[in-house]
């Protein structure tokens, strides 16, 4: 799909947004074909440049930012200097959107809050992220992924006697998918009537969302409220996943008899006792054959090797230009954004851009007087 025809091109973003949540939610808006322009700190740019998961780098930046920042352009101003803010300022008037993920605060200090930016420009879409709301006893403490999961409830989702954590940046992924859902309503509204809006949202009330069906049921009828049963069983050569299903089904399928009321004394523990006597070829064949919905347990290794990744194609390729003339490309592959449009993959092969890529704007930078490079 060429640039042109994606949904969101033509839409200036600017994003002011650090790390994670905010980044991917920019990131997920230039895939549906905005046009998005980092706005960083002279020197060091944002913290996700240094800030390395697994301590993984290439071309002077971490993976992690080159995976959540492609297809960007990037500038570089100080705001606490007065000339370089009111250029921001008249980035700020001619764009679309506008994203941040600053404490709530930061922004009223250097005139760049809802107020002051929709006063520059009537039409704009602001869009704020934090970490627990703007408003509440937790509104000024910074935002983190782990504790936002902590603070939820939702680590005590998995049962058991102890919490357990996801091990991924969830609270984060799904705080970019509701950041990125409110910006592009707004931007339909202003597409009906001219006017833009404020799009608010935090990691606190997404990791709440998320458990909206539990917390619908604690709230309505609390002493039946119980942990979602999930089962995970060794087998003799892996793991094997069992989808809900009651007990008496699992023992069935593995005596290939009805239980009796008692279960004949099998219970849980007999269950996996019983899986771990044959491998998970097996066990998917046997489970299956009685409508139990059950998969393997695979590593990262073995999902990347199998026909389904291959089949949905979720890898692609970017490239980030030489920083002098005559150096070599860095090729990277990372993922790609996980829609169709129209039935087609959405692919870009721009990487992550370098630290102010289109300039200073001390220095006369102006990225919106010249067109996109993806488009030249």
């Amino acid at each position: 799909m060429q640039a042109a025809e994606l949904p969101l091109a033509g839409v200036v973003v600017l994003d002011f947004s650090q790390f994670l949540a905010g980044p991917v939610a920019a990131l997920r808006l230039a895939d549906l074909g905005a046009r998005v322009i980092k706005v960083e700190r002279p020197v060091t740019g944002e913290i996700g440049r240094t800030l390395a998961f697994a301590g993984r780098w290439a071309d002077e930046d971490t993976v992690s930012f080159h995976a959540m920042n492609r297809n960007k352009e990037a500038v570089v101003a100080d705001l606490k200097d007065p000339g370089e803010l009111e250029q921001v300022k008249s980035l700020v008037a001619r764009a679309d959107v506008l994203i941040h993920n600053f404490r709530p605060g930061v922004m009223e200090r250097i005139g760049l809050d809802y107020e002051s930016a929709r006063a520059l420009n009537p039409g704009l879409v602001y869009a704020a992220a934090s970490g627990y709301g703007a408003d509440g006893p937790w509104a000024s403490r910074p935002g983190q992924d782990l504790l936002a999961q902590s603070v939820s409830g939702l680590t005590w989702v998995n049962g058991g006697d102890r919490p357990v954590t996801v091990g991924l940046s969830l609270a984060d992924h799904l705080l970019s998918c509701h950041l990125a859902e409110g910006v592009t309503a707004l931007l339909v509204r202003k597409l009906r009537t001219g006017r833009g809006g404020l799009i608010e949202t935090s990691l606190l009330e997404g990791m709440l969302d998320l458990q909206s069906d539990r917390l619908t049921t604690h709230l309505n009828n609390p002493p039946t409220d119980t942990p979602t049963a999930h089962r995970l069983y060794p087998t003799a050569d892996g793991h094997l996943a069992v989808a809900p299903t009651s007990l008496n089904n699992l023992i069935q399928a593995l005596t290939n008899n009805p239980p009796s009321p008692d279960g004949h004394g099998l219970d849980e523990s007999w269950v996996a006792e019983r899986l771990l006597a044959g491998g998970t070829a097996y066990w998917l064949e046997v489970l299956g054959g009685f409508g139990i919905e059950c998969a393997q347990l695979r590593t990262l290794d073995e999902v990347i090797a199998s026909e389904e990744f291959a089949a949905i194609e979720m890898t692609q390729t970017v490239e980030r230009p030489p920083a002098e003339p005559g150096g070599e490309s860095l090729l990277l592959t990372t993922t790609r954004s996980p829609i169709r449009i129209d039935g087609e993959v959405l692919r870009n092969h721009r990487a992550a851009p370098r630290l102010g890529a289109q300039g200073r704007l001390r220095d006369g930078a102006d990225p919106l007087a010249e067109p996109d490079p993806v488009d030249e």
